[in-house]
């Protein structure tokens, strides 16, 4: 309410009337082909990487640092998208880098060289860095009661990709080789930039940056579409709420603004982040040689270590249960909860890894790992959006996830590196340190998102966190 100027709502407000409708399901779709992209290109480096090294003669080293340049690209593209997002629109960033993905995809299958290979999936990562504000634009257009459930439905696509990828190089590889991999998996990137003229802006971003109109449009072809009506009144953001109710801007309200905006709302991103970030980083130590009858891998050879298609599509399906275990936690038990439970859980499945173990039993061990860190990847990608405000939620989430990328460069030069070099309880252990210093870390997260209205600025946030 706004006193004596009438009725009034808010973008949640407006979501709520309207409901989970037909609107939603398209906008659903849209973004998970992104979600599916995304994973494609992430599974495919599980057989791109050996196919490569053993066509052009590589060392083990040289094939992990295929692995560590999409992630390297990630770690630009997540923080870069972000801002661009939160400056420019929801829509220009995930059209920039769906473009840059596909691109870079479909001309890697024909990279003459080893260089050019690194530099192109360098490229595809900065690409695949957008995938945040897809996730983030979805979430904008969801109702609060409904969120939780729907982001999980949201992540399902990505398991979905990693399916389809597993059974798309099970298919391609034998016969036709990794190039054709390559070139048939940029394809989905490509159907974003189909269907881009269709897309909406989000409204909240829209509201945020004071074209009203432009949101009430977005929000009133929600309506036609879901059936519905939208609420009487005028539509007004968090901060013109915060205003009318205190009667002269608050100190987050400054902290947001730009300094010489005449009466206009916050624009641009400030650096300060006013949320939880996941710095959840561990260095390697110096490794000391251990005691084992293994014997060192040396390749070359030249010939590929044998990757077994049907093995990589049984465990993609470990996902699932990982899914449906999301849905039922993350609207009940909460997103803090659910995370740092699976986290620990984690921890179980892989400390029996340290000793040898029966073939059978080390299956079903790292199934149930998977299952655990598939849950707290699906969550994650909940909560990270709902802590940050509309201002900054996507330069936030890509904060965020390009510190993560940081653990993904790192991870196929050391952890492959220590079992190529017989270390392979090292390998177990460093796993099992950074998932438990994940969830000791998730416990200490200050805010509890579940049920909770998005955002738009950094002192409402700050007002949530003081009840």
């Amino acid at each position: 309410m706004m006193g004596d100027e009438g009725l009034c709502y808010t973008v949640d407000d407006a979501l709520l009337a309207l409901g989970f409708g037909n609107f939603q399901i398209l906008v659903l779709a849209y973004a998970g082909i992104g979600w599916v992209s995304e994973a494609m290109e992430m599974m495919l480096l599980s057989f791109v990487g050996p196919a490569v090294q053993s066509a052009w003669n590589l060392s083990p080293h040289q094939e992990s640092f295929i692995t560590s340049a999409v992630f390297a690209g990630m770690l630009i593209g997540a923080y870069s998208w972000g801002i661009v997002s939160d400056k420019h629109g929801r829509r220009k960033g995930f059209l920039i880098t769906a473009t840059v993905t596909a691109a870079a995809g479909f001309l890697s299958a024909f990279a003459p060289n080893y260089l050019l290979l690194i530099s192109l999936r360098c490229l595809v990562g900065i690409g695949l860095g957008g995938g945040p504000v897809l996730s983030s634009w979805f979430l904008e257009f969801v109702p609060a009661p409904n969120r939780g459930t729907w982001m999980v439905v949201f992540s399902a696509f990505w398991t979905l990709g990693t399916i389809f990828e597993a059974s798309l190089a099970w298919i391609v590889m034998p016969k036709l080789g990794w190039r054709w991999l390559l070139a048939l998996s940029s394809l989905p990137s490509s159907f974003l930039l189909l269907f881009y003229k269709v897309t909406p802006e989000s409204p909240r971003y829209l509201c945020l940056k004071g074209r009203t109109t432009d949101a009430v449009n977005v929000l009133e072809k929600i309506a036609r579409l879901n059936g519905r009506e939208l609420p009487s009144g005028i539509l007004v953001s968090d901060n013109q709420i915060e205003l009318y109710d205190t009667g002269n801007p608050s100190e987050g309200t400054n902290l947001l603004s730009a300094g010489k905006n005449d009466g206009e709302p916050p624009e641009g991103v400030v650096s300060n982040l006013g949320g939880v970030s996941s710095i959840l980083m561990l260095l390697s130590a110096k490794l000391a040689s251990g005691h084992s009858k293994c014997v060192p891998h040396n390749l070359d050879g030249g010939k590929s270590p044998d990757v077994s298609y049907k093995d990589v599509f049984i465990a993609s399906f470990a996902e699932l249960p990982g899914l449906l275990l999301s849905a039922a936690a993350v609207d009940k038990l909460g997103r803090k909860l659910s995370m740092s439970t699976m986290f620990f859980l984690c921890c179980i499945f892989l400390l029996p890894l340290m000793f040898h173990q029966p073939e059978g039993l080390t299956t079903s061990l790292l199934f149930g790992a998977r299952i655990c860190i598939t849950v707290t990847f699906t969550v994650v990608y909940i909560y990270a959006p709902e802590i940050y405000p509309t201002s900054v939620r996507t330069t936030g989430v890509g904060m965020a996830s390009s510190v993560g990328r940081i653990g993904g460069m790192i991870c196929p030069l050391v952890a492959v590196g220590l079992v190529h070099g017989c270390h392979q309880v090292l390998a177990v252990l460093l796993f099992e340190i950074v998932a438990l210093l994940s969830g000791v870390c998730v416990m200490f997260f200050p805010v509890e998102t579940m049920g909770q209205d998005l955002r738009d600025s950094l002192s409402s946030l700050n007002n949530i966190n003081s009840t």
